[in-house]
């Protein structure tokens, strides 16, 4: 039997036969190329991402849309001077807590007005027109470490874990508290699924991803759990020493990386979370052939 995009993902997270499995592919950098568009329009501008998110869709049989462009949305709105070349990448000019005093000026700001977390409200908005009930819809936070991480500089919140462990836990509490808050805000913009990345946590040991990751993924995702969505965790990079710590986020999707052995990630997550992976996005999604 034929499904559609929505019906084929509640089915494989029950456990229930399905006609494929559900193509859950981020496309970021693709799909604004798809549409000759730069990276910078797709970054700033809602409709662009929309425009591109639709197209690659459409044209791929992918069983998902998302509002995911790049992990600075939080970053910006927080105060940062975040630069934005045309097609390239874009970059924290300056980290805004230099310092650790900067903290207690930290203002957290409101994904309803903040410039870049309201267009991501608005392009969650736009999806959901246009999908409809067809194409689950997916948001986007930082997790709390991640977000740390771009607000202090990863080097330096490298440090900061082992030289001011109490200033760090009190930066991860005002970031979780605005990641569920935006969170919020997407769910009832439209989304169904939010995922979250935490992409530093892949640079950490164990005992440190539990005590400076972990419940932290853990409150948004129940937070987004109690708001009647889906969750996804994305860490980048080498995540085998944290496979079992990451399955206790609470998670209904969880994305390995290519470096990532899928079979002992598959055994590892056992019946739990739902495991999404692990092509190599260069190797195979760009240079690969058809």
């Amino acid at each position: 039997m034929l499904m559609n995009s929505y019906e084929r993902l509640t089915k494989r997270l029950q456990g229930e036969a399905i006609d494929r499995p559900p193509n859950f592919n981020i496309m970021m950098t693709f799909a604004a190329h798809y549409i000759d568009q730069p990276l910078s329009h797709y970054y700033l501008d809602y409709q662009t991402l929309c425009k591109a998110n639709l197209a690659v869709q459409q044209a791929f049989n992918l069983d998902i849309v998302q509002a995911i462009s790049d992990p600075y949305r939080e970053t910006a709105d927080f105060g940062a001077d975040i630069i934005f070349p045309e097609d390239n990448l874009p970059m924290c000019r300056t980290p805004l807590l230099g310092n650790l005093a900067d903290l207690s000026a930290l203002k957290s700001p409101d994904p309803y007005t903040g410039r870049r977390m309201s267009d991501r409200l608005e392009a969650i908005r736009h999806l959901r027109e246009q999908v409809g009930n067809e194409v689950p819809i997916m948001g986007w936070v930082e997790g709390a470490l991640a977000e740390a991480a771009d607000l202090r500089d990863i080097n330096e919140l490298m440090r900061d874990l082992y030289k001011h462990p109490r200033w760090v836990r009190d930066l991860l509490e005002q970031c979780v508290e605005v990641a569920i808050a935006f969170a919020r805000a997407q769910v009832e913009a439209g989304a169904d699924i939010i995922g979250l990345g935490d992409a530093v946590a892949s640079l950490v040991s164990p005992p440190l991803y539990r005590k400076f990751a972990l419940p932290y993924e853990r409150r948004i995702f129940a937070a987004v759990h109690e708001m009647g969505a889906l969750t996804r965790l994305h860490i980048c990079g080498n995540t085998t020493h944290i496979l079992a710590d990451m399955v206790q986020s609470g998670a209904d999707i969880i994305d390995i990386d290519w470096m990532v052995d899928i079979g002992q990630a598959a055994e590892v997550f056992g019946d739990g979370p739902a495991l999404c992976g692990n092509f190599d996005p260069v190797a195979v999604m760009l240079h690969g052939t058809p």
